[in-house]
């Protein structure tokens, strides 16, 4: 598969956001670990779109990865010293000898600028702490439980450090020696002429020894495993809502920080209740009584049972306003309103007292009730 973060979501290079973001959402459903549980090919296919996301979902690092690809993405990397150089090469210094405009042999920006700006590789920053990725994990919630909020449970697939060597990837059981290539410095030199130039050491990655790879992990430092979490999701959530879960995303490399859990909310349709911004809408049924003659009913909302005042006369989709009953807002920490919606129901029972009460009431219509309707 390409390593095109852009192939990897199967969108073009000028799609906009929403396109990335529903690409996303129908490439995780696909390929998430709890729907093809035990299938390698799906947990790694979802790292990969999840990586590609995790870059295209965010403009900054988004822009980064347009201008530089994923160099662009590594930690410690600086824009503004790779558009110095650029600007050093072609109308300053020319190409240094060794050097071509793509950087050739080289296999990084930061091999490049090293020595020349002073980046942290070789010894020191090749093995240097690496902050975890942040992780998302989409969450499907009823109505109800996204207007008040709550706490749950989560038992979710994720990376993390292998115990066998603490994270480092190496055998603890065998000892280390000075890398033979590098003869301990971490860095080799590369290319010639006026300016020279090195690089993290390829046999050691720039750690100046070299051990053997610990059996349990292979290496990487890191083992899939579950986790099982306790979350809280705030009130007043809504479709789409993120919420971060601070540590609880990909474990750090070599004693960095873990990333972060990001929850994407996902909220299901309530029977009776619909979010409209922070407004809501419930349609309450009235009889003709109620209606006619007006006065209080009882009605349920987030907070409670209340009592709303009908008032005499009122008609069918007739909408009443009770203020402060909406959904909660957790950035302006304000709430909306709650919209009802009369539905005046008439009797179902077909005797001839009920066709009487409505022939009486027949004389009191004004004039033609479909006299305003035309074409």
């Amino acid at each position: 598969m390409s390593d095109d973060f852009y192939e990897i979501l199967g969108v073009p290079r000028n799609a906009d956001s929403d396109e990335i973001k529903k690409a996303y959402r129908k490439l995780a459903r696909k390929w998430h670990p709890d729907i093809n549980p035990g299938n390698r090919e799906a947990e790694k296919r979802f790292k990969e779109i999840s990586e590609a996301y995790d870059c295209l979902g965010n403009e900054e690092k988004r822009k980064l990865y347009d201008e530089f690809g994923k160099e662009g993405l590594q930690s410690g990397f600086d824009a503004e010293k790779v558009r110095r150089y650029r600007q050093w090469s072609t109308y300053g210094a020319g190409e240094p000898e060794g050097v071509s405009r793509d950087f050739g042999r080289y296999q990084s920006y930061e091999d490049v600028f090293g020595d020349l700006f002073g980046f942290e590789t070789g010894a020191d920053g090749a093995h240097a702490p690496t902050p975890g990725r942040d992780v998302e994990h989409e969450m499907t919630i009823d109505l109800v439980s996204a207007l008040r909020g709550f706490e749950t449970e989560l038992t979710m697939q994720t990376l993390k450090p292998c115990r066998s060597c603490s994270g480092s990837g190496l055998d603890p059981a065998a000892g280390m020696s000075t890398c033979g290539v590098c003869g301990g410095s971490g860095r080799v030199k590369v290319g010639g002429g006026p300016l020279h130039f090195t690089k993290p050491c390829p046999e050691c990655g720039g750690h100046g020894r070299v051990g053997r790879p610990c059996p349990s992990c292979r290496g990487q430092g890191r083992l899939p495993g579950t986790e099982t979490i306790r979350v809280t999701i705030p009130k007043g959530v809504k479709e789409g809502s993120r919420v971060r879960v601070a540590g609880k995303g990909e474990p750090g490399l070599n004693g960095g920080s873990p990333g972060d859990l990001y929850l994407l909310i996902h909220v299901k349709d309530h029977p009776f209740l619909k979010r409209i911004g922070d407004d809501l809408l419930m349609e309450v049924p009235v009889t003709v009584r109620e209606a006619a003659a007006g006065g209080g009913i009882k009605i349920p909302t987030i907070d409670g049972e209340i009592v709303l005042k009908v008032p005499p006369g009122s008609q069918n989709g007739q909408t009443l306003r009770v203020r402060g009953k909406g959904a909660f807002n957790p950035k302006t920490k304000t709430r909306g309103d709650l919209l009802v919606k009369l539905s005046v129901r008439l009797p179902t029972i077909k005797n001839r007292e009920v066709l009487e009460a409505a022939e009486k009431m027949e004389k009191y219509y004004e004039g033609d009730v479909r006299a305003g309707i035309r074409f």
